[in-house]
C-alpha cells in the first residue's frame, strides 16, 4: 500500500522554527539597541544580574557604573536634557528602586524623557515580602508618566517600544519598566523589535487648532502692551528658532522661566531676564502690567506668578500654548487655549503672521518699551563689585560667563542660592545649555548631570555650579568621573551655610539660623585629590579669574574649585511667599 504525501508529511518530525529564542534579558538589550541607546547608567544587584550578563555580551551600549542609584537616574536625566534623547537608567529591586525615586521624581516634574528599568523579585515571589522586594509600580505611580510590570517575557519587546514612545512623545516624562528576575531569564521566541506602536488610549495632539492660532495672532497684533512668557516646553519641543523668529517679527519683549533659559538669547535687548521669585524687576513688572500675554510651554507655577490673587488683580488677555491640555487653566484662567506641540504651533503662527498685513501699533509698542526701560534702569541685579576683601558669588558666575560665553559650554547646577546666581548672571544665548532641577528643586543633581552631559558632549566644556551643601549629596560620583574619564569642572560657592535656608531664616525667622550652618566641612581640596582629581582653594577675589583660567587649561582633568564666598550675601530680587510678583525685595535695605 502506497503512503500518500499528505500522510508522510503528517508523520514527519516537525521542522524547527526559524524564529530564534532569546532570554528576556537579551530581548531587553535588543530593544535598547533598536532604540539607539548609547549610554546606560546603572548599578547591579541580584534581580538584574541576567540583564547585566546580557550587557556583558554586547558592545554597542556603554554601561556607566555609578556609585549610587540616585546618581544613575540624574545622569541619565542630564544626558536627556542636553541632547533631547531619551535617557536610560538600570537599577535593581528594592533599595535600588527606592534610591532611584528622587531622580525619577526630578525628571517627572521637569518633563524629561527617560526610561528607568528596574529589577523585581521573581513573579511567584511578588507580594510575599521577598528579599529586596518593593511595590515598584505603586511607589512610582505618582511620579512617572507611566509604568509597567512585565510578567511575561514575550511582552518585553512591545513593552519597551511603548515605554520609549510614551517617554518621548506628547509632554515628555519618565517611564518605569519593572522586570522580574524570572522574566529576564526565560527564553522566548524573538521575532524582532516592533517597528511601530499604536495605543488607543494614548494619542497626544501635535497640531494646534488653526482657528485658535488665528484668534491668538489677532489678539497679539491688537495689543498695546504685549509680552511673551516662555518655559521649558520651548526647549523640550526644540522650538527655540521658531520662538526667536516670532519675537523678532513682532518686536515685543520676552522672558524665560528658570527652566526656559536659553530659549531666547539673553544678549538680545528684547530679553528682559528671568521672571519669578528671583526674577528681574522688568520681567516681573511686564508680566503684571501687560495687556496681552502669550504663554508658550510654561505652566504659571507658584515660583513664577507668586500669589495668584495678586496676579489676577490686573486684567489681561492670556493665550496659552501647551502640549498638555491639563496644564492649561490649571492655575490661571486663560482666554485662548491652544493645545499642541510648541514647535508646530509657533511654525503655523509665523506662517499666518507673514501673510497678515497688520502689525502691532508702533506708538503703543514704543511707549511700552519706554516703560520697560524705566524699570530696567533700576539695575536690580547690582552687587558690590568693588569688594576686594571677600569673594562675591555673583562675581564668580560673571567671571565664568565672560570667559566662556563664546565657547561650547554647558552649565549644570545644584539647588539653592548658587542656582539662582547662575541663572541671573550667566547669560544663556543657546538652548539646552543650562541644566538644573526646576520643579522638584533637587539638591545633589549637579555632578551627575555634568557626568551625563560630558558623556554626550565630550568635546564641550561642562561646569557644575554648586554649594558645599548640595555637592555632598552625590559627591561620591567623583569616583565615577575618574573611572569613565568625564573631566568636568566643579565650582563650589562655599559660604559655609545652607544658603537659601539661611536667607529665608534671616528674612522670615528674625535671623534664627536653625541648623543651616555647615559646622564640619571636609577639606574639599584633599577630598578631590583623594578621588584622583585636582583640587583648588580660592579665598581672594583677585584669584577667581586666574583659578578659572588654570582649571580650563586642565582639559583632561576634573577640577574641584572651592570658592570661599561671602556668607552674608543674599539672592535679590526676591519675592516672599504669599506676595505678588511685583512685591519684590531688591536688597538688604528692604529687609
Amino acid at each position: 500500500m502506497e503512503i500518500s504525501k499528505a500522510e508522510m508529511a503528517a508523520t514527519a518530525p516537525a521542522a524547527k522554527s526559524s524564529v530564534p529564542e532569546l532570554r528576556g534579558a537579551e530581548v531587553l538589550v535588543k530593544a535598547l539597541q533598536a532604540e539607539n541607546v548609547k549610554y546606560l547608567w546603572g548599578y547591579p544587584g541580584g534581580a538584574v544580574l541576567h540583564i547585566y550578563d546580557a550587557l556583558y555580551k554586547q558592545e554597542t551600549i556603554q554601561h556607566i557604573l555609578v556609585r549610587h542609584e540616585q546618581a544613575a537616574v540624574h545622569a541619565a536625566d542630564g544626558y536627556a536634557r542636553a541632547t533631547g534623547d531619551v535617557g536610560v537608567a538600570l537599577v535593581t529591586s528594592g533599595p535600588g528602586l527606592t534610591n532611584a525615586v528622587t531622580g525619577i521624581a526630578t525628571a517627572y516634574m521637569d518633563s524629561i524623557p527617560m526610561v528607568v528599568i528596574s529589577g523585581q523579585v521573581p513573579t511567584p515571589a511578588i507580594g510575599l515580602d521577598a528579599f529586596q522586594e518593593c511595590d515598584t509600580v505603586g511607589i512610582t505611580r505618582p511620579i512617572v508618566k507611566h509604568n509597567f510590570l512585565v510578567k511575561d517575557a514575550r511582552d518585553l519587546a512591545m513593552t519597551l517600544k511603548k515605554a520609549f514612545h510614551i517617554a518621548r512623545t506628547g509632554r515628555p516624562g519618565p517611564v518605569v519598566v519593572d522586570i522580574p528576575k524570572d522574566v529576564s531569564f526565560k527564553k522566548v521566541p524573538y521575532e524582532g523589535y516592533p517597528e511601530s506602536v499604536e495605543m488607543r488610549s494614548y494619542n497626544p495632539v501635535r497640531k494646534g487648532h488653526g482657528g485658535q492660532i488665528r484668534k491668538a495672532l489677532q489678539l497679539l497684533l491688537a495689543a498695546k502692551r504685549p509680552y511673551i512668557y516662555t518655559g521649558g516646553g520651548v526647549l523640550l519641543s526644540n522650538a527655540s528658532n521658531e520662538l526667536r523668529t516670532l519675537v523678532d517679527m513682532l518686536g515685543v519683549p520676552v522672558t524665560n522661566t528658570l527652566m526656559g533659559l536659553g530659549a531666547y538669547p539673553a544678549s538680545d535687548s528684547k530679553f528682559l531676564g528671568m521672571l519669578g521669585m528671583h526674577g528681574t524687576v522688568e520681567a516681573n513688572n511686564a508680566m503684571q502690567n501687560c495687556d496681552v500675554l502669550l504663554a508658550v510651554g510654561a505652566r504659571f507655577d507658584d515660583r513664577v506668578i507668586g500669589n495668584p490673587k495678586h496676579f489676577a488683580q490686573n486684567e489681561r488677555k492670556i493665550i496659552h500654548i501647551d502640549i498638555d491640555p491639563s496644564s492649561i487653566s490649571k492655575r490661571v484662567k486663560v482666554d485662548i487655549p491652544i493645545v499642541g506641540d510648541v514647535k508646530d504651533v509657533l511654525t503655523e503662527m509665523i506662517g499666518m503672521l507673514k501673510e497678515a498685513p497688520a502689525r502691532i501699533d508702533g506708538p503703543s509698542l514704543a511707549a511700552w518699551w519706554d516703560t520697560i526701560n524705566g524699570w530696567r534702569s533700576r539695575d536690580c541685579l547690582k552687587y558690590d563689585r568693588n569688594n576686594t576683601d571677600v569673594i562675591k558669588p555673583q562675581y564668580v558666575i560673571e567671571t565664568l560667563w565672560n570667559m566662556t560665553k563664546d565657547a561650547d559650554t554647558y552649565i549644570t547646577s545644584d539647588v539653592g542660592q548658587h542656582q539662582m546666581w547662575a541663572a541671573q548672571f550667566y547669560r544663556f544665548d543657546q538652548p539646552r545649555r543650562w541644566i538644573n532641577s526646576g520643579g522638584l528643586g533637587t539638591m545633589g543633581v549637579g555632578i551627575p548631570y555634568a557626568m551625563g552631559i560630558k558623556m554626550a558632549r565630550p568635546e564641550s566644556e561642562v561646569f557644575c555650579v554648586t554649594g558645599e551643601g548640595s555637592v555632598q549629596m552625590n559627591i561620591q560620583e567623583l569616583s565615577t568621573c575618574l573611572q569613565y574619564n568625564t573631566p568636568i569642572k566643579v565650582l563650589s560657592l562655599n559660604n559655609r551655610y545652607l544658603g537659601m535656608v539661611r536667607q529665608w531664616q534671616e528674612i522670615e525667622y528674625s535671623g534664627r539660623y536653625s541648623h543651616s550652618y555647615m559646622d564640619a566641612l571636609p577639606n574639599f581640596v584633599k577630598l578631590a585629590e583623594a578621588y584622583g582629581h585636582v583640587g583648588m582653594l580660592i579665598e581672594r577675589p583677585q584669584d577667581v579669574e586666574p583659578a578659572l583660567r588654570e582649571a580650563r587649561k586642565l582639559k583632561d582633568r576634573t577640577v574641584f574649585m572651592d570658592f570661599r564666598t561671602d556668607p552674608t550675601e543674599n539672592v535679590f530680587p526676591m519675592v516672599q511667599a504669599g506676595k505678588g510678583i511685583t512685591e519684590m525685595l531688591l536688597g538688604s535695605e528692604d529687609l
